[in-house]
């Protein structure tokens, strides 16, 4: 897929979302709502927008929001091909965010009649994921956050919700696919099922995960954890024999685990993954994991020892690779929630350091 793509709100939650599958899978993003950027575009996403706020500034946030863009569409020598709106299944329910929705969408289609321009209203469920705003986001967002903070979510209204992956509806909104799983739950469930997730996951173990949904859910809660989760002791067991160390312990679910070992100043790994659940642990040897959230600039660091095991999980989203920093031979056990596809492998090569 080579189309150009311009995406409206991209340093937000969903627009981060957008730009990292975007970069995954090779198409060319650049965020912008100015004639100058939308010129000559195959696609515009339009994400920009109020979640949260005083009534009048959800509904008038929204509004402005798609205006802006109209009248960009119409200065445009060479208009979009496609403009995609980020709309809300709860358009035009009577609430201020649903209203401010559904004013867009109709500013927004008027302005592609005028313009010549393929008009996408994507009308999305509740959207969830890695690294929403607590409290802003959604509700999986906040009930993550508390829970990483060693507190108790609270359920005041217990509904039934229509749930979406950021990274699936960001499928959708890029032309990768044109539909996507969700899934229905209890505001309740959710609450019940991340509390269990985290009770396991405090214990350095991981949770089952039984379906991908499941899988998700867990993805997000860790983003929530990281970096100050990390790392995790590891059980371990000594005698007169020698030692003995639990590396992982799962509650459910599939897996894979792997073995490497690693001459000295050799580093493994610089990639990401979307979705994969991924641990490293250390046996033997000296090693430094590395790490940097797709798209940022900053990265973390852990220094390891096979005489103190412990568990760094990588996030997803996050480049990671892992240094053998000792005079002598490193070795690391891997483990991961799914077995290895070489058709699908869920990896993506990119380096921690742009230097």
């Amino acid at each position: 897929m080579s189309e150009s793509v311009v995406v409206t709100g991209a340093g937000g939650f969903l627009g981060w979302h957008v730009r990292v599958l975007a970069h995954a899978t090779g198409i060319p993003v650049r965020a912008g709502r100015r004639p100058a950027g939308l010129d000559g575009a195959d696609r515009v996403v339009h994400l920009a927008g109020v979640n949260r706020g005083a009534d009048d500034e959800v509904r008038s946030g929204n509004i402005a929001a798609a205006e802006e863009l109209a009248r960009a569409l119409r200065a445009c020598t060479t208009p979009p091909k496609t403009v995609v709106f980020a709309n809300s299944v709860q358009a035009g329910n009577g609430t201020p965010y649903g209203d401010g929705k559904a004013a867009a969408a109709q500013i927004l289609a008027e302005a592609t009649r005028w313009t010549g321009s393929t008009f996408r209203d994507e009308r999305l469920p509740n959207i969830f994921g890695e690294h929403g705003r607590a409290h802003y986001n959604s509700v999986v967002a906040t009930f993550c956050r508390v829970l990483a903070d060693g507190g108790s979510p609270e359920v005041r209204d217990d509904r039934e919700l229509e749930l979406i992956h950021a990274t699936d509806a960001a499928a959708i909104l890029l032309g990768i696919e044109p539909s996507a799983p969700t899934d229905w739950i209890t505001v309740r469930r959710i609450e019940e099922r991340l509390r269990r997730f985290a009770e396991v996951y405090r214990r350095g173990e991981i949770p089952e995960l039984t379906s991908r949904f499941d899988v998700r859910l867990f993805n997000t809660y860790r983003s929530h954890c990281f970096p100050g989760h990390y790392p995790v002791a590891l059980p371990r067991h000594a005698d007169d024999r020698g030692a003995l160390v639990e590396a992982v312990r799962v509650h459910g679910g599939g897996g894979q685990t792997f073995c490497s070992s690693t001459r000295p100043g050799v580093t493994r790994g610089e990639h990401y993954h979307l979705a994969k659940v991924e641990r490293f642990a250390v046996i033997a040897g000296e090693a430094e994991i590395a790490l940097r959230r797709m798209l940022d600039d900053e990265i973390v660091r852990f220094r390891v020892s096979g005489r103190e095991p412990v568990a760094v999980d990588m996030p997803t989203m996050w480049v990671h690779n892992i240094t053998n920093v000792g005079d002598g031979e490193l070795v690391t056990l891997f483990w991961a929630n799914d077995l290895h596809d070489p058709d699908r492998p869920d990896t993506y090569p990119e380096k921690v350091s742009k230097g």
